[in-house]
C-alpha cells in the first residue's frame, strides 16, 4: 500500500497559545469567488469579531479577497489559543454558509505564519491591506470595502510606516 505524503502544516513543537501574532490565510472552497458581497463578507465578519472576543485576540488587519481571506491576529494572555480560534471561526461561518447557500465555504485547512519578535505588526498589516491592488482589483487601499481592523483604523495603520 503506498503512503500519501501529507505535508506539515503545524509547527511541530510550538502550543499556539499565547501572546502570539499570526498572518493567517484560509482559502474558499475551490477557489471559488464567495467573498463579493456586503451580506457574506459582513456575516463572517461578525462571527470574527464575536469570537476575536472570547477566544481573547486582537484583529488588527483583515482583507477578504474574492476567494481568500488574510487576517493578522494577536493573542492577548496566555490563554489565547490560535488553533480554538481558527476551528471555531470555521466552523460557525460554514456551518452558517451551507444553510444559507447549500455550498462549502472553505478549503480544508489554513496557512498561518506567526510573526517574529522583530516583525513589525504595521508592515504585516500593510500588506494585508496591499492585496486588492497587487491583484488589480483597485488602485487605491481606500477604495476597497473588505479590509479593516477591529483595533485602529485602516489610515492609523497605512499611513504610519
Amino acid at each position: 500500500m503506498i503512503k500519501k505524503y501529507q505535508k506539515r502544516v503545524r509547527l511541530k513543537e510550538f502550543s499556539y497559545k499565547g501572546c502570539y501574532r499570526y498572518f493567517i490565510t484560509i482559502v474558499a472552497d475551490r477557489k471559488n469567488k464567495i467573498f463579493i458581497s456586503n451580506e457574506i463578507v459582513d456575516r463572517v465578519l461578525e462571527i470574527l469579531k464575536d469570537l476575536s472576543l472570547c477566544c481573547q485576540f486582537m484583529v488588527w488587519a483583515y482583507c477578504f479577497m474574492p476567494d481568500h481571506f488574510h487576517v493578522l491576529i494577536e493573542g492577548k494572555s496566555p490563554d489565547s489559543d490560535m488553533r480554538e480560534l481558527l476551528s471555531r471561526f470555521k466552523q460557525k461561518t460554514a456551518f452558517e454558509f451551507k444553510k444559507a447557500y447549500q455550498k462549502r465555504l472553505w478549503q480544508e485547512n489554513y496557512y498561518e505564519h506567526v510573526l517574529r519578535k522583530d516583525e513589525d505588526t504595521r508592515r504585516a498589516a500593510r500588506y494585508i491591506f496591499e492585496n486588492p491592488i497587487r491583484k488589480g482589483l483597485v488602485k487605491d487601499v481606500s477604495d476597497y470595502p473588505y479590509i479593516g481592523s477591529f483595533e485602529v483604523s485602516v489610515k492609523d495603520i497605512y499611513f504610519s510606516l
